[in-house]
């Protein structure tokens, strides 16, 4: 492998294998913070020695080589050092033996399994789950974790270390969860991986109506997890959702940034292949009823009509249905009033929003002015719209509702 800048050699390459180091070394020195510690003294190594040696021919290899140096060498420093090189199935002493240099190679998958598992330790807080995740497993720098949820670096810094901290305290094992607990625990990773998802979907703050590396990371941490754990149909689940909701992105902004709601976007620049994808990915998932699942054949129905107007709103309203049963929430019930009033008519969907609670989201009143603006009631309507300007803290949102407002004036 060539390149006449090594330097984004080493960063494009890191990008793509630090997760993998990550994981191997989390499970030879059972510390997550120690195994970042390790992985991130190779990446220096690397950014010293390939300007001056040159690219390695298999440069991932490389870097996979030389971490398991520095873990060896930490262990050996170590009292127990010959207990920990047991538990890997190996007592020896020779660095360069190739049954302790495979190590850290067999049972990747296994590997990055468990790493996904304790990053988003329900011990956790969920926005440092969401943080280490990203660090760990999504190479992301501490400065873009920051960029991306409008968080200072310091804040961002001090959640992923208050997680490492917890992590080690706490003594939470490097390992897959007990079959009693897997449910859950697996419940959390989607939940995480969800939520970065629609913080690069929708934003909820800032002046960016998407921010698709967001999107990006979350649909790469999807595919290694259906690849990891391809008989768990929520996996595929969210990982058709996420194929399908990231196959509009082009279509969301127009030539400025502002935003283009589902109703008028051009649906040729919607990204097919992302849609095959994800279709591909729910028929490993459509049948078992999981919110994930749902959710994908809600957008899937979207996905599979040409024109706005050949949505199926009847199944999509009855998609969300079931969903109310099977995961109920507020806003799922705001969904479904949209769905309603788009199936059975503005006032049947209008009767679903006004019997919600839920305070302080700004959706809430655009729902509202969006039903009322079709039952021809305007003032109503453009009194809604300003209260959705005013409760969000995104500023294209903003100016998407305030111009709704606008154009119901007079």
């Amino acid at each position: 492998m060539t390149s006449t800048d090594p330097r984004r050699v080493v960063e494009a390459v890191w990008r793509i294998e630090s997760a993998r180091i990550v994981a191997g070394l989390a499970r030879l020195v059972g510390d997550v913070g120690l195994a970042e510690e390790l992985a991130q003294d190779t990446l220096v190594i690397a950014l010293e020695r390939w300007p001056t040696d040159g690219v390695p021919d298999h440069p991932g290899s490389w870097l996979m080589a030389t971490a398991k140096h520095r873990a060896v060498d930490l262990l050996r420093r170590r009292t127990r050092y010959r207990e920990k090189l047991a538990e890997i199935g190996r007592a020896t002493t020779d660095v360069d033996d190739p049954d302790l240099a495979a190590a850290l190679d067999d049972y990747v998958g296994d590997d990055l399994l468990r790493l996904v598992f304790t990053t988003c330790h329900p011990v956790l807080p969920t926005e440092s789950r969401v943080a280490l995740t990203l660090r760990l497993l999504g190479g992301l720098t501490v400065p873009e974790i920051a960029r991306a949820y409008l968080v200072s670096e310091a804040a961002a810094a001090r959640r992923i270390t208050r997680a490492k901290r917890t992590l080690a305290s706490e003594r939470i094992p490097i390992e897959l969860p007990p079959p009693a607990e897997a449910a859950q625990r697996l419940a959390s990773v989607l939940e995480v991986v969800y939520l970065v998802f629609n913080e690069g979907y929708a934003a909820t703050a800032g002046d960016d109506w998407t921010r698709p590396s967001l999107c990006q990371e979350a649909l790469r941490l999807g595919r290694v997890l259906a690849t990891l754990a391809p008989h768990e149909p929520e996996v595929h689940g969210l990982a058709a959702l996420m194929e399908l909701q990231a196959s509009r992105l082009p279509a969301r902004t127009d030539a400025t940034g502002a935003p283009v709601l589902l109703q008028d976007q051009d649906r040729s620049r919607w990204d097919r292949l992302l849609v095959r994808r994800g279709l591909d990915a729910l028929a490993l998932a459509e049948g078992t009823f999981g919110p994930y699942a749902l959710q994908a054949s809600i957008a899937a129905c979207h996905a599979r009509a040409a024109r706005a107007e050949d949505t199926d709103w009847d199944r999509i309203a009855t998609l969300y249905q079931v969903l109310a049963h099977v995961s109920p929430s507020p806003v799922v019930e705001l969904n479904r009033a949209v769905a309603v009033g788009h199936a059975h008519g503005a006032q049947h969907g209008l009767a679903v929003v006004d019997a919600l609670e839920l305070p302080n989201y700004a959706l809430v009143p655009a729902v509202r002015g969006d039903l009322l603006a079709r039952l021809g009631r305007s003032a109503e309507a453009r009194e809604e719209f300003l209260r959705a300007a005013a409760m969000t803290r995104n500023t294209r949102e903003r100016e998407l509702f305030e111009g709704r407002a606008a154009g119901l004036e007079g």
